[in-house]
Formats: C-alpha cells, structure tokens, sequence
C-alpha cells in the first residue's frame, strides 16, 4: 500500500516563495507519476503541476512560469516550488501519486496542505 507525507504549507504573503514536498512509500510504489493538485472553496480541484516517469513536466495554466515541479529519483519524492505566489494561489494542496507493476495504475492521495497566500 502506497502512502503520501506532505509537508510544506502555512502563510505566506503576495510575492513570496514557498515550497512543498510530497513523499511516497510503500512496497508496491512503482513510480509513474507524481503531482500537486489544488482546490479552493467552492471551486473544483485543479491541477497545479505533474511529473512522469520520464521527466516530463506539465503545469496549470495559472502557475506556469511561477511554479516550479521536480523529483527526487532514489526518495520518491517531489517537490513544488512556488514564487511569486498570489492571494488566487490560496487553497489546500494536495499530492497525487500513479504507481503500480505492469499496466496497472494506482493512484493515491495525500490528505493536502493549507497554502494561504494573504493580500
């Protein structure tokens, strides 16, 4: 069974850098793909940005240029840079992770983190 341990997170103010990370474990963690995912009150929950098992990134349209995703290989883990972070950029994030032998996809949750980003 796969687990996620996120950390990063808390209050920051507009402009400011702020980075979360998100690790995973487990016997049958087999990495196809990790990413953070956001969702504000009363909004849907969006993609922030994702990496694959081949290194290629992809990003929300609101976040390119400012976020910032990248991996660390031998700890399964990832980690989301954010700058110049914005009031809109409030919301709690969470990780997503795709693993799983052969064909088989798994996907798996964190319990999300609070960004809150004040005015």
């Amino acid at each position: 069974q796969v687990q996620l341990t996120e950390s990063g997170g808390g209050l920051v103010q507009t402009g400011e850098s702020m980075r979360l990370s998100c690790g995973a474990s487990g016997s049958t963690f087999n990495f196809k793909g990790m990413g953070w995912y956001r969702q504000a009150p009363g909004r849907q929950r969006e993609l922030v940005a994702h990496i694959d098992s081949s290194g290629s990134e992809s990003y929300g349209d609101s976040v390119k240029g400012r976020f910032t995703i990248s991996r660390e290989n031998a700890k399964s883990t990832v980690r989301l840079q954010m700058k110049l972070l914005k009031p809109e950029d409030t919301a709690v994030y969470y990780c997503k992770a795709l693993s799983g032998a052969g064909t088989s996809l798994d996907v798996c949750w964190g319990e999300g983190t609070q960004v809150t980003v004040s005015s």
